[in-house]
């Protein structure tokens, strides 16, 4: 049985980030998508290229590449051809350049009604803002995110481009696609789904927003519950350089954690006294720092505190439980987070490795219908490759 998508078929004009990320959420699970490339393109050198792959780019697994050139004329109008026959078409590009290039949703829209256009920008679509460049760094701070990141007195801590590009974007647009593809089920005709990464990030923000607006939260980076000023919710170094994480918001596994730490919890008084925080977060330092993380892993692995080590990318891989659960699988030699969410019927398998750009052109557009003859013409005047 193939994944839950099976039978969707799909265009992606080729990008970075947070587009490809939401077409490798959907060619996880089965859907049939179409990667367009610009001919020539050459993703950055990785390591491990294998057999002429390009097996580290993880966001570009799972399906094929074409070479299409869309200012050639002949390529701009083969694109509109197979958005014809697609079910869902996406493109990451700054507003007004994929109606420059001929492919914006009036005309794919126009030729094929159940077409589910998405469209991924940083700033949205309209607004002061909405032409401006930017990266994921840019659209979080405009959110109200990355003010709140970091630590009492430090600056801003950027979270990686998890929050933007990837949380408040690409998964954000899959939502929005497979929503339009469950409309279109009733009303018969598709439509365009606009995701924007400020937009996204800032929605992912909706708890603490509604925090804040009542006090709880406060503006000043660093001194609340979550974002590093409680002493029980942060990442603490243990003897041997390595750190384990303590998440003990509740009483009663704030108790097993003083326990498992073997702190007597008249020393510290009330968990929640903050006036105590500054002496209990000293007492877990000096604690903490007496043993190393396997061994406070070990302590803590029959109590409920809430406490974890702390991975890194090479080590998560072999971590027991994820090893047990199959978490992280091996593709050409890559280790990597395998699709999820699961299913219990429909499970898509292990997706292909990303290959390199425009490496299957011929392969892929014979299977979307184009002749020899058809692919020999576009080829001689340059518009595929």
């Amino acid at each position: 049985m193939g994944g839950a998508l099976e039978g969707v078929k799909v265009v992606e004009i080729g990008g970075l980030g947070p587009a490809p990320f939401c077409a490798m959420m959907l060619a996880d699970h089965g859907a049939d998508v179409l990667r367009v490339e610009r001919p020539g393109a050459e993703r950055p050198p990785g390591t491990n290229t294998i057999a002429g792959l390009a097996a580290w780019d993880l966001s570009s697994r799972g399906r094929l590449s074409a070479g299409i050139d869309l200012k050639h004329p002949e390529g701009a109008a083969l694109v509109r051809r197979l958005a014809g026959e697609a079910d869902v078409f996406i493109e990451g590009f700054r507003p007004g350049v994929a109606e420059r290039l001929g492919i914006g949703p009036e005309p794919l829209c126009a030729d094929n009604q159940r077409l589910v256009y998405g469209r991924m920008t940083g700033y949205g679509q309209t607004g002061p803002r909405a032409r401006q460049v930017g990266h994921d760094i840019n659209y979080i701070s405009l959110a109200g995110v990355q003010a709140h990141i970091g630590r009492a007195g430090s600056p801003p801590t950027p979270p990686l481009n998890l929050v933007g590009d990837y949380g408040g974007g690409g998964m954000f647009l899959a939502f929005g696609i497979l929503a339009a593809l469950v409309e279109r089920e009733s009303s018969g005709v598709g439509q365009v789904v606009e995701a924007a990464m400020v937009e996204g990030a800032a929605l992912l923000m909706a708890p603490l927003f509604g925090a804040a607006s009542t006090g709880y939260w406060s503006d000043q980076r660093g001194t609340n519950l979550l974002d590093s000023g409680a002493p029980f919710y942060d990442c603490y170094e243990c003897s041997d350089g390595k750190f384990i994480s303590v998440g003990a918001i509740e009483p009663a596994f704030f108790a097993e954690l003083l326990a498992g730490l073997g702190i007597d919890p008249a020393d510290l008084g009330d968990q929640n006294d903050r006036s105590r925080w500054p002496d209990m977060r000293s007492r877990f330092l000096d604690v903490i720092r007496s043993k190393s993380q396997t061994e406070w892993d070990q302590i803590f692995a029959e109590r409920d505190a809430c406490v974890a080590p702390v991975l890194t990318m090479m080590e998560a891989p072999h971590d027991p439980h994820l090893v047990a659960t199959g978490s992280f699988v091996e593709i050409e030699g890559v280790q990597q987070p395998r699709p999820t969410p699961r299913f219990s019927r429909s499970d898509p398998g292990l997706p292909s490795p990303a290959q390199v750009a425009g490496a299957n052109t011929r392969e892929v557009l014979q299977q979307w219908g184009l002749s020899n003859d058809e692919l020999e013409q576009l080829e001689s005047v340059g518009a595929v490759r």
